[in-house]
């Protein structure tokens, strides 16, 4: 059996950024930018008022007298230039006139026909916003990173219409067995329904990849060999169950004799001991094993990784945070052990009931994975442990 760390470098090595496309701004959101991005304008692209009040030629004072001689409003700038004694009404957002300095707010403001005189108490000024304070032509966004919604508000501000992104990983799920049904069907005696497909298919799109359920592969040879054919052109290939030793554990025979190359069986992980890896013709070869946490935890450290990285975002695994133990725990065994826990009031972490592989109920109720390394010694409440955040 290979380490954690040791099974995740060698799926990176399996694993390349995939080739760019250019899209709209208004499909890119949750996708990889893979080119920089310059500022078309200044933003704003003029002084623009910070406030609703009156734009005046400064220094301004308690009782002084202007005369109003226009009004500028978003979209509608004043043509003319302020003078000394004159004001312009001006409107949040509109640009502000030559020759003004301030803008008197409204409510430091007493009105009479068209001449306003300062109250006693003014605001602090000058409630402009000066050109290009957000941005300046020429700044730039950097790539890559995931665009988030903020980030797609700001490519717009830039005057950028089209992005450069990774085009989406393609990603096929397959699960196999002869126990398996798919929701909604009617299972007999003994046969269960397939879940996990529907989690792992949910982990993929929600890092940017298009995913597909193909059929559920039977314990046959030929069965499989059919899905997997189906599968041709994906970038990634996630195989449920059949990847342990047993006499109906067909994955990587059959993937074998098709062509597949190997990089490791069995990683020294608890939940998700049956793990395999390899590449199946220009496809990421992913074998999970069936029991619903195994699959899912597996998917978190290894799939969600491999489809970062295919993506242009780098080889690093999830990022870990650190919180108080909740209650004690013995020693840990050789495996590197994920367990479901929950995260408390006050920053504790604490496992859940049982970690039985199967109970995909207590992984629902879970936020978090707790980190414990192999061999990891006693623990006591209080001490800080690390943990991966369960967030989809």
């Amino acid at each position: 059996m290979i380490s954690v760390e040791e099974a995740l470098a060698q799926i990176f090595a399996l694993t390349m950024p995939l080739p760019t496309e250019t899209v709209p701004l208004a499909q890119a959101a949750g996708r990889v930018l893979r080119a920089p991005l310059c500022a078309g304008r200044d933003q704003p692209p003029f002084a623009a008022s910070a406030m609703d009040g009156y734009a005046v030629a400064g220094p301004v004072g308690p009782g002084q007298r202007y005369r109003v001689t226009g009004e500028a409003a978003a979209g509608h700038m004043f043509a003319g230039h302020v003078g000394p004694g004159e004001a312009v009404r001006i409107f949040t957002g509109a640009p502000v006139p030559p020759g003004a300095t301030e803008v008197v707010i409204q409510e430091d403001v007493t009105r009479d026909g068209d001449t306003i005189t300062l109250r006693d108490a003014l605001g602090r000024g000058p409630n402009i916003r000066p050109q290009g304070q957000d941005f300046r032509a020429g700044d730039q966004i950097s790539a890559p990173r995931r665009l988030r919604g903020v980030d797609l508000g700001l490519i717009a501000a830039m005057n950028c219409a089209e992005v450069t992104v990774t085009r989406r990983p393609d990603v096929a799920i397959i699960a196999t067995g002869d126990e398996l049904v798919m929701p909604g069907e009617q299972p007999r005696a003994d046969q269960i329904i397939a879940s996990n497909a529907f989690a792992l298919k949910a982990m993929a799109e929600a890092e940017g990849a298009t995913a597909r359920i193909l059929p559920i592969a039977r314990d046959t040879e030929a069965s499989l060999r059919a899905v997997f054919d189906l599968a041709q052109g994906a970038d990634v290939i996630v195989t449920i169950g059949g990847a342990s030793v047993g006499d109906h554990d067909l994955v990587g025979p059959v993937a074998d004799a098709m062509g597949a190359t190997r990089a490791f069986y069995k990683v020294a992980l608890r939940p998700g001991k049956p793990l395999m890896a390899g590449q199946l013709g220009s496809a990421l070869l992913l074998g999970l094993p069936g029991n619903p946490v195994s699959s899912i935890v597996c998917g978190y450290l290894f799939l969600r990784p491999a489809l970062r990285a295919m993506q242009g975002l780098g080889h690093y695994p999830l990022p870990t945070n650190s919180a108080a133990l909740g209650c004690d725990l013995p020693q840990n065994g050789p495996r590197a052990h994920y367990m479901r826990a929950t995260l408390g009031p006050g920053g504790t972490i604490t496992p859940v009931s049982s970690q039985d592989s199967a109970l995909l109920s207590l992984l629902a109720l879970s936020n978090a994975l707790l980190v414990r390394p192999a061999h990891d010694g006693p623990r006591k409440a209080g001490e800080q442990m690390r943990y991966i955040a369960l967030d989809l």
